[in-house]
């Protein structure tokens, strides 16, 4: 049976925003809406979503700065929307923590797509099924169960997906992964582009505290994939 979200649209365009309310509406989800960042905030701090999707043109704030406020306060996924689509904007999404993003204008069809990947991925990290033990790789302790991580004894601080995609990886160490393979499995895509793999990568690095040209877990093997071993782990033969 199909599970339906509460959902927070976060829109001041009064037209879209009632045809994004009519389109959740009718698919079953129950759904708040609000017209500014401020008042988003306030219902993140006393509502529990299951997705949040945020308009970027909104009349107090910046999406961008909206959506770190946002994440200072709430891990709930969210789908941005923008008019802008070029490539440095869409990073700059991806950074400041949106789970994926949708160019206006968009069909309904497109929006229920994207929403469906968001909710599965949140709810498959949720601990949905047989619980996993904990994984050791190295330095690195994985705990699936508990969606905790530590690095020599010191706790990670991830996101939702960072730890996806790290457990993910730390369940297949020395195996190097496809990135149709990391969209399908950590992203419930299966199509997309590397950037968004690229920028989370980038931040798990740095957690990690290496970089992509000095690499101790986390290697990248150009048109091919990733993988994760401990250092000094001798190359697959």
């Amino acid at each position: 049976m199909r599970r339906m979200a509460s959902v927070l649209v976060v829109e001041d365009d009064q037209f879209v925003r009632s045809a994004l309310i009519r389109h959740l509406t009718d698919a079953s989800h129950t759904v708040r809406s609000v017209g500014t960042a401020l008042e988003a905030l306030r219902e993140v701090a006393h509502v529990r979503f299951d997705v949040v999707i945020l308009d970027l043109g909104l009349p107090d704030l910046d999406g961008s700065e909206a959506l770190k406020m946002l994440r200072g306060i709430t891990d709930v996924p969210v789908i941005v929307a923008t008019a802008r689509d070029d490539e440095a904007e869409i990073v700059r999404l991806l950074n400041a923590g949106a789970d994926d993003y949708l160019t206006k204008p968009f069909s309904v069809e497109h929006l229920s797509a994207r929403m469906a990947a968001v909710l599965r991925r949140a709810r498959s990290g949720a601990g949905e099924g047989e619980p996993s033990p904990v994984i050791r790789v190295g330095g690195l302790i994985v705990d699936p169960l508990r969606r905790q991580a530590e690095l020599d004894g010191a706790r990670l601080d991830l996101t939702r997906r960072e730890f996806d995609l790290l457990a993910f990886l730390a369940r297949r160490p020395g195996v190097v992964v496809p990135r149709k393979e990391l969209l399908a499995e950590v992203w419930q895509q299966s199509y997309g582009d590397d950037q968004t793999i690229d920028v989370h990568l980038s931040w798990l690095r740095r957690k990690l505290g290496e970089t992509a040209a000095n690499p101790r877990y986390l290697h990248t093997l150009r048109g091919v994939g990733v993988k994760l071993e401990p250092p000094g782990a001798e190359a697959p033969r």
